[in-house]
């Protein structure tokens, strides 16, 4: 008895040593290895906010788009080379710029400690501080994720909603990587500081318009949009909010209550039982929208990451080492 006590201990050592190879998140991950990193990512934030502010919007959706797609591992930041077909090809990453400036932030990092900082914490940090740029919630994440060694193109068009994607489907996507119904609407907030190419806002306008729409605001997008068939490279856009373009709060919840949605899945949010009663709650406080945001952020930000020794530490963000 006490040989198969001394052998079931063991195994449990065994295991644990195992599982704490691995590794887990954790808050301020760098204090040993890198203890300037946050703060590089930081300063690097705002001095690019003050010179391109909407680089700050850019890190937000970095975020979205890399953690969505199986996991929060910088797959996103990978470039088409030979063996790999880059996620930012894929039409679903229509508009999403400023992937240079991810470059300058983890150039600034590894002058301070190479090898060290993964490109998928850098992509994490930067939407955390980038929310605190467009006046949004002070969220502190986890860190300690790790780099992907392959991109993930071919999961993109399963995991990105498309333009005109349903309510029901991008509920059911955030549920599948665990966002509950609250925080998938809180996390749609993003939509506050976003802006929408005529590119995906035409099929509501022509030949006809969308009778969802407040009539007014229909004359104003036909004005921002003025012909059926934009041109996908030219400057033509709208924002999703006209009040408080670059600030992350919820006049997006009040202007959709008022038929004022870009997007139909904006304008679902308003409409679907499902989701109205936390549209109206977070209209009526910001403060409640930012605390719901700030919990969808943390878990979109856990998603699946790699840890301990998966993955790598990219040099260079853009490609595998």
């Amino acid at each position: 008895m006490a040989a198969k006590n001394h052998l079931s201990l063991l195994l449990l050592l065994l295991l644990q040593l195992f599982y704490s190879g691995r590794g887990e998140l954790q808050i301020n991950y760098y204090a040993k290895s890198c203890p300037k990193a946050e703060e590089i990512i930081k300063q690097q934030v705002a001095d690019l906010y003050y010179e391109h502010g909407n680089t700050a919007v850019s890190w937000l959706r970095n975020l979205f788009h890399d953690c969505i797609v199986k996991s929060c591992d910088a797959s996103m930041l990978l470039e088409t080379v030979t063996g790999v077909e880059s996620e930012k090809d894929s039409e679903r990453s229509f508009g999403m710029r400023n992937f240079k400036y991810v470059n300058k932030i983890k150039a600034a990092v590894e002058q301070e400690c190479p090898l060290t900082v993964s490109c998928a914490d850098i992509v994490a940090l930067s939407a955390q501080y980038g929310i605190v740029m467009l006046k949004g919630p002070e969220i502190e994440l986890k860190t300690g994720r790790r780099d992907s060694k392959v991109s993930y193109s071919h999961l993109v068009e399963a995991f990105v909603p498309r333009h005109n994607e349903s309510l029901v489907n991008v509920l059911s996507l955030f549920s599948s990587i665990g966002i509950d119904t609250e925080a998938a609407v809180a996390l749609l907030g993003a939509h506050s500081v976003g802006r929408v190419h005529c590119v995906n806002l035409v099929e509501r306008l022509y030949p006809s318009v969308d009778p969802t729409l407040d009539p007014e605001y229909a004359k104003y997008l036909k004005g921002r949009c003025p012909t059926p068939n934009p041109d996908p490279k030219a400057v033509l856009y709208s924002r999703n909010d006209r009040e408080t373009p670059m600030i992350l709060d919820n006049m997006y919840y009040s202007n959709i209550l008022n038929h004022k949605g870009l997007l139909i899945v904006d304008q679902e949010l308003a409409s679907n039982p499902l989701t109205l009663t936390y549209v109206k709650k977070f209209a009526a406080d910001n403060q409640y929208f930012h605390a719901q945001f700030s919990r969808g952020i943390r878990l979109l930000s856990e998603n699946n990451p790699l840890t301990g020794d998966e993955g790598e530490i990219r040099k260079d963000c853009r490609f595998v080492n």
